[in-house]
């Protein structure tokens, strides 16, 4: 046999097996099923069972072993659909877990350890790597603005600024990283943006009594605020939180001042790395970032054969 004869076909994607990846998965936003149908899809993009380069150059029962490895430090997340990945295209493909999702990682560190036939270890590569390399940007972009603002008050949170379809994956990658979530969808809580006020005549007080006359009682309300006068607006009318939008850093403190017992301060927009300690030093309760999902760079994995 040479290589590109075909007598053993590749390996067809079959249904997925349930796996139990209680270990990795603790806390990951899908089942099994769920992971297996969302996998599946990927694979189907890039047409895996036909995968013509390696069947072309790899014989079908040649055995490789493999190690997938951080090339830079970061925070792991998605090894659940990594592992998918590659049981899904060859369920007898051995892998061992050497670093779950949530785990920080120094480059050159192993993140899996794979062994099996080499043709499904290629055919599989990209789309773990694919899923992997995003989701553990986004853990690691979040750990770096966590431990920017070690040793205050402040918790940093994600936004609604997501991938479309990807969302309940990419705030778990936030709390891989150490963030917490915002609300999840709109019907999760208020929040009363500057739009919303504009289209009620700029009227704050009254924004918020539409609100509270149809939401339900339980359903938390925050105000985007860009002025000290909203802000004490907002308070006036008992919100649960408030958003302090694109303020300077004094403004931020005389806001707190104005917040502090009675409700929760927010600063968001334009953070960054080099501001987030500042805007924390303030005193507010939480700082959003929209660029923990909207702009993380993916981490450097890659796939080695030994």
């Amino acid at each position: 046999m040479t290589p590109g004869d075909d007598s053993q076909p590749p390996r067809r994607i079959t249904p997925f097996e349930p796996a139990k990846f209680a270990a990795a998965a603790s806390g990951f936003p899908f089942s099994d099923a769920a992971i297996a149908a969302l996998v599946q899809d990927a694979l189907d993009e890039d047409v895996a069972d036909h995968d013509i380069t390696t069947v072309a150059t790899v014989l079908a029962g040649h055995e490789a072993r493999a190690r997938l490895v951080a090339r830079t430090p970061g925070v792991v997340s998605g090894v659940p659909l990594a592992l998918a990945t590659f049981r899904l295209v060859d369920a007898e493909i051995s892998i061992r877990v050497d670093a779950e999702d949530g785990t920080s990682v120094v480059g050159g560190a192993a993140v899996l350890f794979l062994s099996g036939r080499a043709r499904g270890l290629l055919t599989a590569e990209r789309t773990a790597l694919n899923f992997l390399q995003r989701l553990s940007g986004i853990a690691t972009l979040t750990q770096q603005y966590v431990l920017a603002v070690a040793g205050t008050a402040a918790k940093i949170v994600d936004t609604r600024k997501t991938t479309p379809g990807w969302r309940a994956l990419e705030k778990y990658a936030v709390r891989c990283g150490g963030g917490l979530n915002h609300r999840f969808s709109l019907a999760d809580a208020v929040l009363i943006k500057d739009n919303h006020i504009a289209a009620v005549g700029g009227d704050i007080a009254e924004t918020i009594r539409r609100v509270r006359a149809y939401a339900p009682a339980e359903t938390p309300v925050q105000v985007e605020c860009d002025s000290v006068e909203q802000v004490r607006a907002a308070v006036a009318a008992e919100v649960e939180s408030v958003l302090l939008d694109n303020m300077s850093t004094d403004q931020l403190r005389e806001c707190v001042a104005i917040t502090r017992g009675h409700c929760v301060a927010e600063a968001s927009g334009g953070v960054t790395l080099a501001t987030v300690r500042a805007i924390a030093e303030t005193g507010v309760d939480r700082i959003s970032v929209g660029a923990l999902t909207h702009s993380a760079p993916a981490l450097n994995l890659a796939l080695d054969f030994e």
